[in-house]
């Protein structure tokens, strides 16, 4: 461990000097949140009190959705059995108005990603160069953007059509110098990812603005105004926001607004402690429908305690560890490393000291004790806890 406590220890008195230099501004420790505590090493509970940090939001009123009636509900291909977990990354259909194949629903990612094979006569419409990296991965996905109408569908044969929009067809994967999994290739077939998610330009996806969104750009049956956004559960998607699709105890956190990007919203806001030691880490989180496990980022000061080597020299969390994640005062629960009964536990961490911005990419099993509300129009993410019994949904 010597070479922990040397990194510490530099960083440490790097940080006294800055502080005598420019004064401490960081202000005075706040407690942790704390919850009720579930079954199955859950900790979860709604978190009152604001979080210190620059990103830290207490949370907020909730948005009215009364004067929007376009709605439309489809169930995932592979959802689970009522009561069970959802363990896999969510698939819808996808056509581009010849055959329906599934796609992997991203919220990771922005835009649809398909290998230009899927989409017919793809030669013969206009383009411009694109790419997207995927950063948990490592592929970077090179193509040409191309606008075309497209048809999402879920289980039971609903489907709603958006567009024209731009979807890139990809003709390269290469690998990026660290790639956790991949493999280049030329002219891959079978790539479908269908990226719903916000502010991911940021994360080597900069061509991924919100007209490539395709649950965005959607247009559920009916007549009047739609409210752009969706409700993600284990088990499907709700496209438009409507007073009957999110009934239900909510709680809100109001986003950021992207800097750059007109119509975009920064990351929600998240609060990290490690093993209850205040005050937490503040930065932006991610809930990711297509990985499994957490990607989490903390400075080397917060987390040095709980940290060991492993056979490769790299640091990870010892076993026991408690990460406890408050979420803009509208959501908050607790994993311990090494605990995989959790239905909330990734089914890895991958830990990250040396960025400035804490951060967590927590994975799709938060959905396993959350639906989340993603309000684009309004710049609202919301929680609703799924301790109820569950029923059939719509």
């Amino acid at each position: 461990m010597i070479w922990l406590r040397q990194r510490l220890l530099n960083r440490m008195s790097m940080r006294r000097r800055l502080d005598h230099a420019r004064g401490d501004v960081r202000g005075p420790a706040r407690r942790p949140c704390t919850g009720g505590i579930l079954t199955l090493g859950l900790i979860i509970g709604a978190c009152l009190a604001g979080s210190a940090g620059a990103v830290a939001a207490a949370a907020a009123a909730a948005p009215r959705y009364d004067k929007a009636a376009r709605g439309l509900y489809l169930r995932f291909l592979n959802a689970p059995k009522p009561g069970a977990a959802t363990d896999h990354p969510p698939l819808l259909g996808l056509s581009f108005g010849g055959e329906t194949h599934p796609v992997l629903v991203d919220t990771g990612s922005t835009g649809i990603v398909v290998s230009a094979s899927r989409i017919p006569e793809v030669d013969a419409l206009p383009s411009r160069p694109g790419r997207l990296t995927y950063s948990s991965s490592g592929r970077i996905m090179i193509g040409r953007w191309v606008t075309v109408p497209v048809t999402i569908s879920g289980r039971d044969g609903a489907s709603v059509s958006a567009g024209p929009i731009p979807v890139l067809a990809i003709d390269r994967i290469a690998c990026t110098e660290k790639a956790r999994a991949c493999t280049p290739e030329d002219a891959p077939r079978g790539v479908a990812m269908m990226g719903i998610g916000f502010g991911r330009e940021d994360d080597h996806q900069s061509q991924s603005t919100p007209d490539t969104n395709p649950l965005l750009n959607a247009r559920p049956p009916g007549s009047g105004p739609i409210r752009r956004g969706y409700v993600l559960t284990k088990h499907g998607v709700h496209i438009g926001l409507t007073e009957a699709n999110t009934r239900g105890a909510y709680r809100f956190v109001k986003l950021d607004p992207h800097p750059r990007v007109p119509g975009d919203w920064l990351g929600v806001p998240v609060c990290i402690t490690v093993n209850g030691q205040a005050p937490g880490a503040c930065g932006r989180a991610l809930i990711d429908t297509g990985v499994s496990g957490m990607f989490l980022t903390l400075p080397l000061a917060q987390a040095a305690d709980a940290l060991q080597a492993d056979a490769t020299e790299r640091e990870t969390l010892r076993p026991g560890t408690r990460l406890s994640f408050d979420f803009g005062g509208a959501a908050d629960y607790t994993i311990v490393a090494g605990d995989h009964a959790s239905p909330v536990a990734p089914t890895r961490i991958v830990l990250n000291t040396t960025r400035p911005q804490p951060f967590v990419n927590t994975g799709l099993r938060a959905l396993n004790s959350f639906d989340v509300l993603y309000d684009a129009d309004g710049g609202y993410y919301g929680f609703r806890r799924r301790d109820a019994p569950e029923a059939e949904e719509p």
